[in-house]
């Protein structure tokens, strides 16, 4: 197999040949056909996401076709199956976290492409149980991002309750998918991205967005909830003075720049600060099987494998509108 690894934080990724892994008992091996490229690989790659397994593979939207099995894999799974491998990658069951229905909090975790290898390759294994099942009719690139930006942009509005008008600031991956099933849902979206993005406003638009600005400005209405998918603390002010009395500001992101310190009259009146973290094997079903009834479409910008480094410098740049894909 072939992969764009890892060696240390805040060094390119290099193209290795790796060794072949066969599945353990409870796991298969996915042969890869496209890998969604997210902020998160980008904090992991960057040393903003601490203590990864190294060397790494990252990646975690992964889509694919089981090409081996384990002894002890469910029936269910069969060689030729196409999955889908998320960022959660493994729980232990047995916290209280687990027991109680939020294996997303799992005391002991394991995490696609950060505490285990991902799916920048042209094959992966995975813990079966934490494999998806896909919709048919879409293709594995348009498929990717639903893994990981899909997931937790699900999550994060779920999290907004039944906020009608809602803020979403930054417009990336997560944001372009999340607003278009706000708009099916029949709610009311506004795009906040950085000052002067005119690109992603008008992209915001073109996706049913009543109103698309700079961050630094207010909505043309208060917000009943506002979700911030991009990793900048100050950003967290800004949304809080945009949403209205009892409003509730969701943080979606794994990783935040620091916050700036803000006058308590933007909490009050009972406003709320959420953050959302991970995914439960829940959330990814509820998510899947309802992605064919919303009619989403992903918009993707491909690339081989092989210039996984230039996609993350893109996305780091923020030169394209929607989600990177690589293909092996």
């Amino acid at each position: 197999m072939h992969a764009m690894v890892l060696t240390s934080p805040r060094r390119p990724l290099e193209w290795l040949e790796l060794p072949d892994r066969n599945p353990g008992p409870d796991e298969i091996r996915v042969a890869v056909s496209a890998c969604g490229v997210c902020r998160t690989d980008l904090h992991v790659v960057d040393g903003e996401l601490e203590h990864p397994k190294l060397p790494l593979v990252p990646g975690h939207e992964v889509v694919g076709r089981i090409e081996a099995v384990g002894s002890e894999v469910d029936a269910g799974l069969k060689l030729g199956d196409r999955v889908g491998i998320p960022w959660l990658a493994h729980t232990c069951g047995s916290c209280s976290y687990c027991i109680h229905g939020h294996e997303n909090l799992c005391d002991a975790p394991q995490f696609t492409g950060y505490t285990r290898d991902g799916g920048f390759a042209t094959s992966i294994i995975a813990n079966a149980r934490y494999a998806f099942p896909l919709p048919d009719g879409y293709s594995d690139a348009s498929l990717a991002p639903l893994l990981c930006a899909g997931l937790i942009g699900w999550r994060s509005l779920v999290r907004a309750g039944s906020a009608q008008h809602i803020g979403l600031y930054g417009f990336g991956a997560a944001a372009h998918l999340v607003a278009q099933v706000a708009r099916w849902q029949g709610r009311t979206i506004y795009a906040l991205t950085r000052p002067g993005d005119t690109s992603s406003q008008s992209f915001a638009r073109s996706l049913g967005a009543e109103w698309a600005g700079d961050s630094t400005q207010l909505p043309p209405r208060p917000l009943d909830a506002a979700i911030i998918f991009a990793a900048d603390g100050n950003l967290i002010p800004l949304a809080l003075r945009a949403v209205r009395k009892g409003g509730r500001v969701v943080c979606a992101g794994i990783h935040m720049s620091t916050i700036p310190a803000f006058s308590y009259d933007l909490l009050w009146q009972e406003r709320e600060i959420v953050s959302v973290a991970n995914l439960t094997r829940q959330d990814g079903i509820d998510f899947l099987e309802s992605v064919p009834h919303w009619h989403i479409t992903t918009h993707t910008t491909s690339y081989p494998l092989q210039r996984a480094n230039e996609a993350l410098a893109d996305l780091r740049a923020g030169r394209f509108d929607g989600a990177a894909v690589l293909i092996p």
